[in-house]
C-alpha cells in the first residue's frame, strides 16, 4: 500500500465522505424508476466500456484525489 502522511490519509478520507454524500443526495433527489435502471446499468458496466461523458466523469474525481497527493 501507498505509504502517506495522516494529513493526506485523513483528507482522502474526507474526500470519500464527501464524494459520498453528494452522491447519496443527489441520488434521493433523483430517484426515478428510470435512473434507477441507468445506474444499475452503469454499476455493472466495467470502466473500458462507458461513455467518453461517463469516463470524464470518474477522471474529474481522480483529479480531486491528485490534488490532495500533489499537496
Amino acid at each position: 500500500m501507498l505509504k502517506v502522511s495522516e494529513e493526506i490519509f485523513e483528507q482522502l478520507a474526507a474526500l470519500e465522505h464527501e464524494r459520498w454524500s453528494g452522491w447519496m443526495k443527489y441520488m434521493l433527489a433523483n430517484m426515478t424508476t428510470y435512473n434507477l435502471m441507468r445506474w444499475i446499468g452503469q454499476m455493472n458496466t466495467l470502466y473500458s466500456d462507458l461513455s467518453e461523458y461517463d469516463k470524464e466523469s470518474d477522471r474529474k474525481e481522480v483529479r480531486r484525489t491528485l490534488e490532495i497527493l500533489g499537496d
